[in-house]
């Protein structure tokens, strides 16, 4: 499952990353908790130059009444026991609500992190899972469709993000599914007119080497806290990180010797809050 996420990058640093115009509306600011229901932003294959803010939480174009489908499973109705080595089928390419969106409604989901939790206390335990080498922002892959409110004639355009089985920092954690996270060579051909047999060797888990994660407050559990205090770290992280600094020491030795120091310190650089200010450690 992935049902929270973050997105904290500046859209100026958005655009150039992904090539892409602003979204119309100039609405976009910051958010620390994006949850079912809220707006973030997307690029579809019908606009790929374009940032758009759609709805999190797809409703099918046939569907008689509005819906929150915000996760699509690559595997569809295989692999219930969520097995890590998973290799089969791609079911989703036969669900009902995907089997369309999948063919011809891709789209990228804008990502600086998201959030976790083991599979029996979900969020009451909750790991922010980031990018190492501040490799952000990134895309998730995605589908979406357009919804018509027959009542109101409102045109509601909302998205779902692709999961895969879990790899082997999310097996840490506890959970049992991972979004699938695109390399960035991989995103035009998500959202190009690329046949399934191109697409669907895509959705497989991000390798685990990459990715990290520190546990946070389980106040993230409230999709109305968008607090940016949410994403501090309340303990360490699943993989130690480390810098290392090359001190060189004049020392008076003899006839005077130049000696190198190498010295290893935890990494913890401070974080520019997107609003102002400094955070601590964040990702």
């Amino acid at each position: 499952m992935c049902g929270r996420y973050v997105v904290i990058s500046k859209l100026k640093v958005i655009q150039k990353r992904f090539k892409a115009l602003p979204p119309p509306d100039d609405l976009f600011s910051p958010m620390s908790n994006i949850s079912i229901g809220d707006k973030a932003l997307v690029i579809t294959n019908e606009q790929p130059a374009q940032l758009q803010l759609f709805q999190f939480g797809m409703t099918p174009s046939w569907a008689k009444k509005k819906m929150y489908l915000f996760n699509a499973r690559s595997e569809g109705d295989h692999n219930k026991e969520n097995d890590p080595n998973y290799n089969g089928a791609m079911g989703i390419i036969s669900k009902p609500a995907f089997r369309t969106s999948i063919r011809r409604k891709r789209c990228l989901i804008i990502a600086d992190a998201f959030m976790e939790g083991p599979k029996k206390e979900k969020l009451s335990k909750p790991f922010l899972i980031y990018m190492r080498k501040k490799n952000r922002p990134f895309a998730f892959a995605g589908v979406w469709d357009e919804w018509v409110n027959k009542e109101t004639g409102e045109v509601s355009s909302s998205y779902s993000i692709i999961t895969t089985t879990a790899n082997q920092l999310l097996q840490k954690i506890g959970h049992h599914r991972s979004p699938v996270i695109l390399e960035e060579g991989d995103e035009q051909t998500w959202l190009s007119d690329a046949p399934l047999q191109d697409i669907t060797p895509l959705l497989r888990p991000y390798p685990s080497e990459e990715l990290n994660a520190y546990p946070i407050s389980p106040s993230i559990k409230n999709p109305r806290d968008k607090d940016f205090n949410l994403l501090r770290p309340t303990g360490d992280r699943i993989y130690p990180e480390y810098e290392y600094e090359i001190h060189q020491e004049l020392k008076l030795e003899g006839m005077g010797m130049t000696t190198s120091r190498l010295r290893k310190r935890k990494e913890d650089p401070p974080h520019e809050d997107p609003k102002g200010g400094q955070q601590g450690s964040l990702f």
